[in-house]
Parts: C-alpha cells; sequence; structure tokens
C-alpha cells in the first residue's frame, strides 16, 4: 500500500485546499478581472459582431438569432463577472479535528470494479480518521467478474472496520447505496466510487461542514486518478478542476451547490433518513430512476431546506474514460439525469430556498440554460452562412481561442501546470466532437441505460 499512497501523493501535488494562501494569489485575481474586459474589448475589436450584424441585415431572418444571441451574450458576461467575485469570497472550511470528529460512515458500492475497488477501500482505510468513529460498507452490486474477491481481501486487512455486501444480481448504484445507508451507524455519510481514491485527510475534511446544523450535504473535489492516459483524461482534468473548483465554490458562497458528486459526496444521515424512501422510488416520465443518483439525492436535501456546500480540502481521483465513445456515454448519462434534475430543481426546489439563494440561483437557472437554444441557433446560422462568408468559420475560431484562454485563468489561479492547454484543447474538442451530446440526451431523457456500468 505505500506505492498506493506514493501515487495519490503524486497526482495530487498540484491540488491546493485555499488558493487564498497561495502565493501571488492576488495577482491571479486582479488578471482576471483585467482578462475578462480585454476579453470584450478584444471581440469588438475583431469585428465579430460587426460582420454577423452586417451578415443579419443581408438576411432578414438572421436578426432573429443575432439579436438573441448578443443579449445572451450580454447577459453571460454579466453573470460570469459575478460568479468571479463569488469565487473570490469563498473560502475552504475548515476540518474536523480528531478529538471532535464524529461518528462516521463511509459506504463504497462496487460493480465489475476488479481490482481497484481494493485500491478504494484501502485509500478510506487508511485515511486520517479516529478509528472508534469509522465504519466503511463495501456492497458488490451483483459483480460478474472477480470485484467481490477483491472486496474480501482488502476488507480482511481492517477486521471490525470495514463490512461487507454482496447483492446476488445487479440492482443498480442506487439500490447498492440505500442498502450502505440503512445499515449505516454514523452521524455523517461519506459515499466515495468504486474506482477512486480519496486523499489522507479527505474524511476528516468532509466532516468539518456538520459542525453547522444547517449543512445538509458536502461535495468533495474531483480530480483525475489516470490523467497521464492519455489526452481525453487530460482534458478532463482541466475540465474537472473548473467545474468542481469554480463552478461549485460559486455555488458553496449561496449554499446551493447543485450536485454533489458520486466520486466523493458526504451527507447528514438524519436528512438521508427523511428523504430516503422517496428517491429510491423516483420516477420520471412514468419510469424509474435508474442513474443521476447523487444530483437526485442532493435536490431531495435541498428541498428539506438544508445548505449544501463544496469542500475544497476534501479531494477524490477517480478514473474517467479515455476513448471518445466512452467518454460519450459518460456525458449522455449525466445530461440525461441533469435534464430530469434541473427540471425538478426548476418547478420545485429553488422556489424554497432563502431569498438572495433563490434570486442568484434563478438568473443561474436562466441564463445557463439560454445556452443550448442560443447555441443551437448561432451553430445554424454558421452553417448556413458559411458556404458565402467562409471568414465566420476564422472569426468563430477566434472567439473560441480567447474565451477559452481566458477561462485557463481560472484553472492556473489553483493549479500552477502547463496543463492548462489541454484545457483549451477541450474547449475545441466539446464544440466540434461533443455538442450532439445534450440535444440527444434532451430527446432520450427516458432512458434507463447505465451505458458506463
Amino acid at each position: 500500500m505505500s506505492t498506493q499512497a506514493t501515487t495519490v501523493d503524486r497526482l495530487a501535488r498540484a491540488d491546493s485546499h485555499d488558493y487564498h494562501a497561495l502565493p501571488g494569489d492576488r495577482y491571479y485575481r486582479l488578471a482576471i478581472l483585467l482578462g475578462l474586459g480585454l476579453l470584450l474589448l478584444a471581440s469588438w475589436h475583431l469585428q465579430v459582431f460587426h460582420g454577423v450584424i452586417h451578415m443579419a441585415r443581408e438576411h432578414g431572418w438572421a436578426s432573429f438569432i443575432v439579436r438573441p444571441a448578443m443579449l445572451w451574450a450580454a447577459m453571460g458576461s454579466l453573470m460570469l463577472l459575478f460568479r468571479t467575485l463569488l469565487w473570490y469570497r469563498y473560502h475552504t472550511p475548515p476540518s474536523a479535528d480528531m478529538q471532535q470528529a464524529p461518528p462516521l460512515t463511509v459506504i463504497i458500492p462496487a460493480y465489475n470494479e476488479g481490482p481497484m475497488v481494493a485500491r478504494s477501500i484501502h485509500s478510506v482505510a487508511l485515511a486520517r480518521y479516529p478509528r472508534d468513529r469509522l465504519e466503511i460498507i463495501v456492497v458488490d452490486d451483483g459483480s460478474s467478474d472477480d470485484t467481490w474477491l477483491h472486496i474480501e481481501q482488502a476488507a480482511a486487512q481492517y477486521p471490525g472496520l470495514v463490512s461487507t455486501l454482496r447483492f446476488e444480481r445487479n440492482q443498480g448504484k442506487r439500490a447498492a447505496l440505500e442498502a450502505g445507508f440503512r445499515r449505516a451507524r454514523g452521524e455523517v455519510l461519506v459515499t466515495i466510487d468504486s474506482d477512486s481514491v480519496i486523499e489522507p485527510g479527505t474524511l476528516l475534511a468532509m466532516a468539518g461542514p456538520f459542525r453547522d446544523p444547517r449543512i445538509g450535504a458536502v461535495a468533495g473535489k474531483v480530480s483525475v486518478y489516470n490523467r497521464e492516459q492519455g489526452l481525453i483524461p487530460r482534458m478532463l482534468k482541466v475540465r474537472y478542476a473548473l467545474s468542481f473548483d469554480f463552478l461549485r465554490a460559486v455555488q458553496s458562497t449561496y449554499g446551493t451547490v447543485y450536485c454533489c458528486p458520486g466520486a466523493l459526496a458526504a451527507y447528514r444521515t438524519t436528512v438521508v433518513r427523511r428523504v430516503l424512501d422517496a428517491w429510491v422510488g423516483q420516477r420520471f416520465l412514468g419510469r424509474a430512476c435508474t442513474f443521476g443518483e447523487d444530483r437526485a439525492l442532493t435536490n431531495a436535501i435541498l428541498e428539506q431546506g438544508h445548505d449544501c456546500v463544496y469542500q475544497r480540502a476534501a479531494i477524490v481521483h477517480t478514473l474517467v474514460p479515455t476513448r471518445y465513445r466512452q467518454l460519450c456515454k459518460m456525458f449522455l448519462r449525466w445530461d440525461r439525469s441533469y435534464v430530469r434534475e434541473e427540471l425538478r430543481f426548476a418547478r420545485h426546489i429553488v422556489w424554497k430556498r432563502p431569498l438572495p439563494a433563490r434570486v442568484i440561483a434563478l438568473l443561474d437557472l436562466l441564463i445557463t440554460n439560454l445556452r443550448y437554444p442560443v447555441g443551437w441557433a448561432v451553430m445554424t446560422l454558421l452553417v448556413v452562412l458559411l458556404p458565402g462568408h467562409p471568414d465566420l468559420l476564422l472569426r468563430f475560431g477566434s472567439v473560441l481561442l480567447l474565451v477559452s484562454a481566458f477561462n485557463m485563468l481560472y484553472y492556473l489561479r489553483g493549479e500552477r501546470s502547463w496543463d492548462f492547454v489541454y484545457g483549451i484543447g477541450y474547449s475545441f474538442f466539446s464544440a466540434f466532437a461533443l455538442f450532439w451530446i445534450f440535444p440527444y440526451a434532451l430527446l432520450t431523457a427516458r432512458t434507463q441505460g447505465w451505458l458506463t456500468r
């Protein structure tokens, strides 16, 4: 296990628990604000909008796309500025200490994970946490490979600490988590995916925010375990950093993290027990919900009136797809659950949030989701006008490059790494190779297949 610990430590060297403590942080914050202004000026100077407006005048129907797109771009820019200011306000919650750490249960659901599940178990068992207040439950969800063998071997090394449960047939991740939730004795429940390993201080960090009785759930920071296994994992490493350490940090400032990820999340046991039956029996358009259990549970906890926050100091490293087909399947599953849970959040949950959080969440909801119809309309316009105006493609690429390069300032603030170039590459990869996923997910939102399991 020393090799495993060394691997995790090496992977985590670039991760920081609090950007405010990093040398030069104030300069990065200033650079981001200046970059936002320069980005707007550069876009105008390149006359991207001027050219599009001129073409819209030539084709009268195009104005019905161009004007709403420009309005959305202005709204999006203001929202980005507001998010940035909230991001600056975020501070890492203090971790629990060894003397006052609450009883805690870690639940690891596994299905056809092979030897990786043992690495996950070891990382939890070796984490810093009082042994008399730690419980680990591993649930084999009817695996057809040697996963159960690895679970038994790992559990045997920690008698009295690790307990196991085996389903005779595959019932799905939600059922596996339910079994763990019902057996757990801890005051705090932590879920960790079986293809993930945590850092030594993660459990104490996840327990820390629960000192506040308003907190119902905590989202951990997800990084990429296999970041050196190809171009896709390297790009996802940057995307995950922006998704978790920017968006969730922003959402945490108003207590409304929308999704506590399955790779690493913590919940107050008493709250989970109140919503457990409804969560297990959740249906959408007449069908049982078989995926998206992490955001569904987060929504259920927000609906109870509790806050959900982000813990930057709690870090998990998870396996990500290395091939395009696998990546598409993962994003399809995520986007289908996004459609379902975003509708649920907009219809019921957001209206129960405190007024400041409600206003921010509603604006976020509106501007974020408008990007889909606006983006599709602009892409349609680009395709239609491209034969007569081939320079549009160059203009589009220039704007995409500027925007993605600016976004890398957010990444560089926390991870001073040349990996940011992969983030720029991901912007182009996403625009041209992944644009179809959300429309297809929207049309197939009732699909029940797990796809990646």
